[in-house]
This record gives C-alpha cells, sequence and structure tokens, in this order.
C-alpha cells in the first residue's frame, strides 16, 4: 500500500470515528457524568461498530485495526465522552492479553466473545493498598488440586459493575500471576463505588474474591508471568488509548472555548477579541496539536514493534494528560462562573482531565519510564 493511499485510508477512518463518536456517543456523555452511569445504548453502538474488538484480526472477529486507526477511534471517544474512551481501555487491555498471552483454547473461548461484545471485560489489578506498585497487590491465589482459591479485594475497577469477565492479578507464592475470573463464579462479589471525582460514567467498582475457585486453564500465560510481563504488555496499550483520548479531550476543550469566546461579549465586544484570551487560545491549540502528533508517534512505533515504543507510550501518555489539565483549567477561566456550572461541558472536562493524569500509572510512573529510556 502506498504511502498517500495508507495516509487517505486514515483520514477516511477518522472521519468515520468522528462521526460515530458525535453521533452515538456525544448526546450522553452530559447523563453518563451526572447519573454516574453508562448507556446501554452506547455499548450497544459498540457492539455494531465492532469496535469492542477493533484491534483484533478479523479471524477473530475483530477489525483489524492498526495501532494507529486504534488511536484514531479512542481519539473520537475521548473527544466525546471519556467513560466512553475508558470502556474501550479496560475491555481491550483484557482482548489484548488473551491475544497476546493466551493459550489456544483461551483465545478460542474468549476472544469472538469479547469481540461480539457479548460480555464487557474489566481490568482487575489496583487494590487500596497497591496502585503504583503493583508488586504490593495483596490478592492471592492458591493452589488446589482442582484449580486455583483467589481471596482478595480490588479497589476502583473501572466497568466493574457491568463486567462478565475480570483480568484479575493475584500472587501465587512470590510471583505474580493472570487469571481469568467470570463473574458468576461463586465467591465473586461487586459493590459500585460512587461520587469520584471525574469518568463518573465509567461504572467503578470494588471487587471481592472470596474462595472463588478457577480452574487451572483460566491461569493467562505461565504462572508468574503477571508481573512484570504482561501486566507492562496490556497497561502499554492501555495508556496508549488514554493518551489518545486525552488528545480528543485537549480537541474538546479548545473547540468548546472558541466557540464561547465568539459569542461572548465584554466591555462591548467578544471576547475573541481580547489579546489575553487570545494568548490562552494559542497555548491550547498549540498544545493540542503537539498531543495529537505525539500519540501518533507512539501509534507508530507500537505498529512497528520498536524498543522504545514503551517511552512513547509513556511520553505522549504525560504530555496530553498534562495538557488536557491544563487545557481544562483554561477553559474554565474563559467561561468564568459559568464553567462551574454543571451546564458547560468545560466543568466535566475539568474533573475529567484530573482522573486522566492518575489512571493507568500516573504521571510521576511516566516520569520514571521516560527518564529510564533517556
Amino acid at each position: 500500500m502506498s504511502t498517500v493511499h495508507r495516509l487517505h485510508e486514515q483520514a477516511s477512518l477518522g472521519e468515520r470515528f468522528k462521526s460515530f463518536a458525535l453521533e452515538q456517543v456525544a448526546p450522553h456523555a452530559h447523563a453518563h457524568d451526572s447519573e454516574q452511569t453508562f448507556s446501554v445504548s452506547v455499548i450497544e453502538a459498540l457492539k455494531d461498530q465492532g469496535y469492542l474488538g477493533a484491534c483484533l484480526p478479523a479471524v477473530a472477529g475483530g477489525l483489524g485495526l492498526d495501532m494507529t486507526a486504534y488511536g484514531s477511534l479512542c481519539e473520537a471517544l475521548g473527544h466525546a465522552c471519556t467513560s466512553a474512551r475508558n470502556l474501550l481501555t479496560v475491555h481491550d487491555m483484557v482482548v489484548h492479553t488473551v491475544a497476546e498471552w493466551g493459550s489456544p483454547a483461551q483465545r478460542d473461548a474468549w476472544l469472538p466473545v469479547l469481540a461480539r461484545g457479548e460480555r464487557i471485560a474489566a481490568f482487575a489489578l489496583t487494590e487500596r493498598s497497591a496502585g503504583s506498585d503493583a508488586r504490593g497487590i495483596e490478592t492471592e491465589a492458591r493452589e488446589t488440586g482442582s484449580g486455583f482459591v483467589l481471596n482478595g479485594s480490588k479497589s476502583w475497577i473501572t466497568f466493574g459493575q457491568i463486567a462478565g469477565l475480570f483480568l484479575v492479578f493475584a500472587r501465587t507464592g512470590d510471583a505474580i500471576s493472570a487469571f481469568i475470573v467470570e463473574s458468576e463464579r461463586n465467591g465473586v462479589e461487586v459493590a459500585p463505588i460512587k461520587d469520584m471525582l471525574g469518568a463518573r460514567g465509567s461504572m467503578l467498582a470494588q471487587l471481592s474474591l472470596t474462595d472463588c475457585l478457577v480452574p487451572k486453564e483460566n491461569m493467562i500465560g505461565r504462572r508468574g508471568k503477571g508481573y512484570p510481563h504482561i501486566l507492562t504488555d496490556a497497561l502499554t496499550l492501555g495508556r496508549y488509548t488514554v493518551a489518545a483520548g486525552t488528545a480528543g479531550l485537549q480537541r474538546a476543550c479548545l473547540e468548546a472555548s472558541i466557540g464561547y469566546v465568539r459569542q461572548r461579549k465584554q466591555f462591548g465586544k467578544p471576547i475573541a477579541e481580547h489579546q489575553l484570551i487570545q494568548r490562552k487560545i494559542a497555548a491550547m491549540a498549540t498544545d493540542a496539536a503537539a498531543g495529537k502528533l505525539l500519540v501518533e508517534e507512539a501509534g507508530r512505533h507500537l505498529d512497528a514493534g520498536h524498543p522504545r515504543a514503551l517511552a512513547q507510550v509513556a511520553m505522549a501518555k504525560l504530555f496530553t494528560t498534562r495538557a488536557a489539565f491544563r487545557a481544562a483549567s483554561e477553559a474554565v477561566q474563559i467561561h468564568g462562573a459559568n464553567g462551574c456550572s454543571a451546564d458547560y461541558p468545560v466543568n466535566r472536562h475539568l474533573r475529567d482531565a484530573k482522573i486522566l493524569e492518575i489512571i493507568e500509572g500516573t504521571n510521576e510512573i511516566q516520569e520514571i519510564i521516560i527518564s529510564r529510556y533517556a
């Protein structure tokens, strides 16, 4: 495929993703935030478009998107609704893990189901006492004759309230292993977590495992491969989706601000004509352009299997999330008192932007990764 043809195809896909997000997702964003739930119709729309298996090959029921195209999808969803992009992130982290680390039997059993959205998947790593330091998890998996018995508790599990399948990381002796845990298994209990700062439509949950027996064939990869191998691989994908979605949020902040300054008048003229406002818009526009380029570069590194891909993804996440929080803060400032009201989307953007600096590895963790590669 020629470079020109590839660019044309990518642009066409990008427009398709934007139209989908604008028409099918954006109208629900306010309700996702205010009602702290997620629209079933959006999930059905994602299923219908095949977006829940976007990166899987067609033989597994997916669309076969490369990372660059997938980034465009995440950007479009992040522009429309952070919680919608969160759904794609955690679901695809599990899909990717099964595809890359699962046995042939696991891939055959689970990938078509996940690609069709028959089960929503959730990524169960974080605990109250273990976040950035994954080695500190306390959930245990004790081997028995028939499988593994899991005991422990996971916190802030994105879309845990509706997940039909969890990828659970647990201690197996001195190492960490990964397990598929179906939601209907005995000993699985889910409790909703409400009133988070942002991304309120992400249906967070506390996941409790009490003497939960899973068969040995539910272990993903070999024993002890959960950390760092499987976890690092999954988090790299997750961080890429966050960076791409955050680039979309940057664009949303910029567009909301431009629309507002054109119609808002102070001192007898639109505030767009005031130089201090122009400076804010210029900074937001520059950051948005730079963030998009960093995401695209990270996507190319992932597609090429480049050894620096992990660092490029970390750079993209670090820059876009910092820039998005600046942009959202400035957008609220530009809107004045209106920006503090739930009637304007920049209120939601600011709260969502703060969340993005924390999830899938805090910005401080990204700085550590980048410094090591540098």
